[in-house]
Formats: structure tokens, sequence, C-alpha cells
């Protein structure tokens, strides 16, 4: 919680390709949006492939989503503005959480904050060629993780799996996208919020063009450090504006 925390809560999900990452990877993170926006962040656990394969991390997302909404008062929140947020695979996590929200009687998120998210499981083109190797995330490490957490007889174009092949894409609620010059990812971020505009979603699409993959893990990096308060801000914002409307 931020030292001085507003009714707001920030529902994060940790990236690392659906195979590592974990709360404390995460933890300066998530502390540092807090104190940024002035939401309470929970960050969520989920199962790991290849244990645990796709869909499973969906569902306990969404399962955690549920409970927390029936634990507000627990959270110390009373009736409080609510944000999805991720990085990479959780970024990918947080939209489709979203899309599958929208057709349920609950609590609704009011915004999405999605740090470089992957949304193109079967893209192998643009950004995912041109910086496929030497720029953090490789292109080889992307397919490792999509062999973990997508079972061999699955269509990668599920829109649980690639967000990009939604096509209810207007349920959603506004979203912040960032993306990072010089990412494997960076194209099909850049697509995604293209495609949510184009749904009549409102985006705020903000890339930092010298940076890489997995950069809001780097906050020793002031230039990691600028734009993680940048976007933070961003989504401050636009929790406070949903607030007062």
């Amino acid at each position: 919680a931020p030292n001085q925390a507003t009714d707001a809560l920030l529902f994060f999900l940790h990236g690392g390709g659906w195979v590592h990452g974990n709360l404390d990877t995460h933890d300066n993170l998530c502390r540092h949006l807090a104190q940024i926006t002035g939401a309470r962040v929970l960050s969520v656990e989920y199962q790991k492939a290849p244990e645990n394969p796709w869909p499973t991390a969906v569902n306990d997302v969404l399962r955690a989503y549920e409970d927390a909404m029936h634990r507000l008062p627990e959270l110390g929140l009373n009736d409080p503005v609510i944000a999805v947020a991720g990085d990479s695979a959780g970024g990918k996590l947080a939209t489709v959480l979203a899309r599958k929200l929208a057709d349920r009687a609950i609590r609704q998120p009011a915004a999405q904050l999605l740090i470089y998210p992957s949304a193109d499981s079967p893209r192998e083109v643009g950004s995912r060629t041109l910086f496929a190797d030497g720029f953090l995330l490789t292109d080889e490490g992307i397919r490792i993780y999509k062999d973990c957490y997508i079972p061999a007889d699955q269509d990668q174009c599920h829109p649980d799996i690639s967000p990009l092949y939604a096509e209810d894409l207007h349920q959603l609620p506004p979203a912040i996208v960032v993306t990072a010059g010089f990412d494997p990812l960076r194209d099909e971020g850049r697509d995604y919020a293209r495609k949510m505009q184009q749904a009549g979603v409102a985006v705020q699409w903000i890339e930092y063009p010298g940076l890489v993959h997995g950069f809001a893990n780097i906050l020793c990096s002031q230039s990691a450090r600028d734009a993680v308060n940048d976007m933070g801000s961003a989504l401050r914002d636009l929790m406070r504006c949903h607030s007062a409307g």
C-alpha cells in the first residue's frame, strides 16, 4: 500500500513468460506503482507452465479477481476504482482478464495498464526478427516460453492466447499500452493498441524508443525509472478521471 492510499486498487499480474517470475521479482515495481498512483496494489501469483499450461494461469487470475472483489473491506477499500495491469506475459493475462470480466456480473476494472504485452503468439515477423537476439528478450526465449505455455494441439490464435485476434475488444476499459523501442514484442503491442482504438476503446499508447523489454524491472536505470514514473502518472490520472466522472 502507498503512504497515502486512495480508494483505488491496482490488480497486478507479473511477467516471466508464464514459466518464471513471482511476487518477489516484481515487488519493487509494484511498490513503485503504489507510490505513484496512490492505489493499493494486489500482486497476484498464478500457476506456471510447463507443469500447468494454458488455460491454467487465465483461470487462476480470474478466480483471484473474483475473490478480491469479495474481500474489498479486508483490503481497506470501500468503493474503489480498479485497474488491471501486468508486464509482458502478465500484460496479456491482464487484458484477457478484462475481456472475460466484461460479461460477468462483477465490479469491472476501469482501466488497463499493459506494459510491453504479448498479444500475438503466432507472430514471427517485424520486431520479432529485427530484435531477435541481443536485446535481453530473445526470439529463442519467446519460442521456449510459447512451447511451455501453449499445448501443442491448441490454436495459437485463440483470443485468450493471442488477444490481437479477439473480436469483442469494444468491451474493454480504457487502456495505457507501453512498448519499448528495442523489444521483439514491440510491434504486437503497437498493433494491439491500434486494434483496441479501432474497436472504440480509449487508448493511450506510450513508446520508449531507447529501452528494451523488461525495463520496468530495471529501476536502477534512470531512464527506466523515469519511464515507470511516466506510465504510473498516466495511470493515476486515468483512474482519477474515472473516479471524478
